[in-house]
């Protein structure tokens, strides 16, 4: 049995063959032949495990002195390593780019989430195949590999039954995945993928189903096969928990748990967690609290609902926090009991930006609305607090929680230019590689630096070709170094950073940055340009926060970092800057394919389901039809005949009693059904639903007629529609609704349609232009 060929550089391994004397036949054959063998990882290669977790901040977990208790993180913080000062991107794509190529964010085609991609090099949201994945090369090199949870690196006109799947977790490298691809998902009832194929859990709330528990069976269950069937081979495992960014969905008793503990209000709690931080020492002695963001209210300003919701909000953060934890525990607890523990790297990211400020002064209990310009009035909102969580609401908490949850510093997610938006605790644990029990890292590390790390413990060198294709250089530096030196010297001493405009550069101790645009501001100020923005200079070796702004004490430092951003990011394919979010939604406006282009009528066959928004016909906005032709025997005919989105958002065709009903959910705010006046009979029919829409604008109204075999058998209005999205998460199904219904006239998932859908057509009409363009709504599509 030979070595590795070509030196584990070329992957996959080059093909053998055989230099072996054949005879005629088997019986005359002396020659042995040697067999086909697995590909052998390097002797006494670790397991791996990354686990992510979801828009947490720096000041959110226990391990970090946060309020939110995380026993997991706390147990492997005490017998591994925390780093103090590693740092992500601003936003979820990137940072699972950038950390799974070991290449800054925009190097490999993720300037911005997968649903704000351009035709900029940038910002394509593809990955080029000279960015091979730490999963592909781990593969490679002879490591089993699942992935589990949150993806969000697709091109969302990928994610279909069609493909192409060269760019979905088992075409990146992972033999097995389970889990969801797009921005968030509903924790109690949501749609997942196995491999490629769709997939539905099998139970739900009311059996006690939550996401989180579901993904760490799934890969507890994942690991004890691998150990079974292959135990002299290592695994890699990613576990990309979807807690904490929104939908804040937890059971109650999770929530109870820090039922008052939150009353206190976010000053304070930026105070206390302050303190514990300082007792750990994972910040210094003389740190300060940054400045408070501007807008944002002091806890003693909000009125008494305001600040009873807002606490409400917070225990449920907290909560699904704290539930999420315990199931990485257990599946720490898994691995000890298989006796892997000690020889697994295991790596806890805890958090892939700063937590999320995208919840608006108020909070909300329907995410969607904000990002559509609707703020919930907490008088209104006060009536559903005991609701908080529960799978009637959809939340995201307060942007002031969000300030608190990245303590010390400033800002939210988004905002790359300030470590509230980029620096999260990281947690390594690794007993048969790491001495030091509960140590202290302060070296200043990226994200970009966990492949590097990760392949020097496993003794793989980075590969110069991958299937083919030479290799773009590895930009991250290998962490390794400091496991046994808690004092060595930085060897990452620069990184620029950047999102949405916002933008900063570090170098030796000393960083400039300056903020461009605010994540909670609805209508940002008309015409502001990349050349107006103020910039700001910190010295970190003094100034841990970056509490103090040095500008105009050091002109020419600050003129020599912005100097040096320039070259990094011309060099990282930053330019053009680009601050544009709702435009950046739209194929046509951000330039790039739209996988129905321009076609302006699709017909779905019967059974099909699973489209999301960016694969379906765009109904916004506009004139259209829907033409279905259906067959029954009950004269009570009742089902989704087809729905798109859910009860947070969205539409539904369906029947009930015989009657055919079309609803639209504007929000959860309001519902508009039209009924037919008279039952269909048994047969083949065609039912049509035509929405005139009023035009004028983005959002308005529209008539609503529906027609049975050709006859007029009922018009409605819809007083106000959805301009750009109807859900994340949701998808159009035919013949069922999916996920959460459109309107409670029929239940949860068991309302398939009682008969046959043999298909479904829609139509479109003209699309109306966005009288607001560039303007309001400018948060749509950042809740990532």
């Amino acid at each position: 049995m030979g070595s590795f060929s070509a030196g584990r550089h070329i992957l996959p391994e080059p093909e053998r063959r055989q230099s072996v004397v054949t005879a005629v036949g088997i019986d005359d054959q002396t020659a042995a032949f040697e067999p086909v063998r697995p590909v052998l990882p390097p002797p006494g290669a670790p397991n791996v495990v990354i686990v992510l977790m979801d828009d947490l901040g720096f000041g959110t977990s226990s391990a970090f002195g946060g309020p939110c208790r995380m026993p997991a993180a706390e147990r492997l913080g005490d017998d591994g390593l925390r780093y103090t000062r590693f740092h992500v991107t601003a936003l979820c794509s990137p940072s699972r780019q950038a950390l799974m190529t070991g290449r800054n964010h925009h190097s490999v085609g993720m300037g911005g989430t997968t649903e704000m991609a351009t035709s900029a090099p940038g910002y394509t949201g593809f990955r080029p195949r000279s960015a091979a994945t730490i999963a592909q090369i781990l593969q490679g090199n002879g490591y089993s590999t699942a992935a589990f949870g949150k993806w969000h690196q697709t091109p969302p006109r990928e994610i279909s039954a069609v493909g192409p799947f060269e760019r979905w977790p088992t075409g990146e490298g992972f033999d097995h995945f389970y889990g969801f691809m797009g921005a968030e998902m509903n924790h109690w009832y949501p749609l997942l993928y196995q491999g490629t194929t769709p997939v539905e859990p099998d139970r739900r709330p009311a059996d006690g189903y939550h996401l989180s528990e579901d993904l760490a069976d799934h890969a507890i269950d994942w690991v004890r096969t691998q150990r079974t069937l292959t135990p002299d081979r290592p695994f890699f495992t990613y576990l990309a928990l979807g807690a904490s960014h929104a939908p804040l969905h937890v059971a109650p008793e999770w929530q109870q748990r820090y039922r008052g503990g939150f009353d206190h209000g976010w000053d304070r709690q930026r105070e206390r967690t302050l303190a514990q931080q300082k007792e750990l020492g994972v910040v210094p002695g003389n740190a300060e609290l940054a400045p408070w963001a501007e807008g944002v209210p002091r806890w003693d300003e909000l009125g008494e609902n305001q600040r009873a919701l807002a606490a409400r909000f917070m225990e449920t953060f907290a909560g699904f926090t704290e539930h999420a934890d315990a199931q990485v525990g257990r599946f720490v607890a898994a691995l000890e009991e298989l006796g892997e523990l000690d020889n697994t790297l295991f790596v806890y990211l805890l958090g892939d930006n700063g937590a999320s400020g995208e919840g608006g002064i108020e909070g909300t209990v329907v995410e969607h609305r904000l990002g559509h310009g609707i703020v919930d009035d907490p008088d209104d909102m006060i009536a559903e607090i005991d609701d908080i969580g529960g799978p009637s609401t959809y939340p995201i908490a307060p942007a002031g929680w969000a300030l608190a949850l990245n303590t010390p510093y400033q800002w939210t997610k988004q905002v790359a230019s300030h470590f509230g938006g980029t620096r999260d605790g990281l947690i390594v644990h690794w007993p048969r590689g790491i001495a030091d029990r509960g140590g202290l890292r302060h070296q200043f590390h990226h994200v970009i630096d966990v492949l590097p790390t990760v392949l020097e413990c496993a003794g793989v060198p980075q590969p110069a070709s991958v299937s083919g294709v030479a290799q773009q250089p590895v930009e991250g530096t290998s962490m390794r170094y400091t496991f046994d030196a808690p004092d060595a010297p930085d060897r990452r001493r620069t990184q620029y950073f950047e999102m949405c405009g916002n933008r900063g550069i570090y170098h030796e101790g000393w960083m400039a940055v300056t903020r461009h645009g605010t994540p909670w501001e609805m209508i940002p100020p008309a015409g502001r340009r990349f050349s107006d923005d103020v910039w700001e200079l910190y010295d970190l070796d003094t100034d841990w926060t970056q509490a103090h702004d040095l500008a105009s004490e050091h002109p020419e430092r600050l003129r020599e970092l912005q100097d040096l951003f320039l070259v990094e990011a011309a060099k990282h394919q930053v330019f053009p800057l680009d601050n544009r979010v709702t435009e950046r939604e739209n194929p046509t406006l951000a330039g790039r394919l739209d996988l129905l282009g321009a076609r302006q009528s699709v017909t779905y066959r019967g059974g099909m389901r699973r489209f999301t928004e960016e694969t379906t016909p765009n109904v916004k906005n506009r004139s259209h039809s829907i033409v279905a032709d259906v067959e029954t025997t009950e004269v009570d005919a009742g089902g989704v005949i087809v729905a798109q989105g859910g009860r947070f958002g969205g539409w539904s065709l369906y029947c009930s009693g015989g009657y055919v009903h079309y609803a639209y959910n504007f929000f959860g705010l309001q519902l508009d059904r039209t009924q037919t006046r008279m039952r269909i009979p048994p047969g083949r029919r065609e039912i049509r639903m035509d929405f005139h829409y009023d035009g004028g604008g983005v959002g308005r109204g529209g008539t609503v007629v529906l027609t049975v075999d050709g006859e007029k058998q009922a018009e409605g209005r819809v007083e106000k529609t959805i301009p750009y999205y109807f859900s994340f998460d949701e998808t159009l199904d035919v013949g069922v609704d999916l996920g959460t219904p459109v309107t409670d006239d029929y239940p949860v998932i068991d309302n398939a349609f009682r008969g046959v859908v043999h298909t479904v057509r829609i139509d479109l009409g003209e699309e109306c232009p966005d009288e607001h363009a560039g303007g309001l709504h400018h948060r749509v599509m950042t809740s990532q």
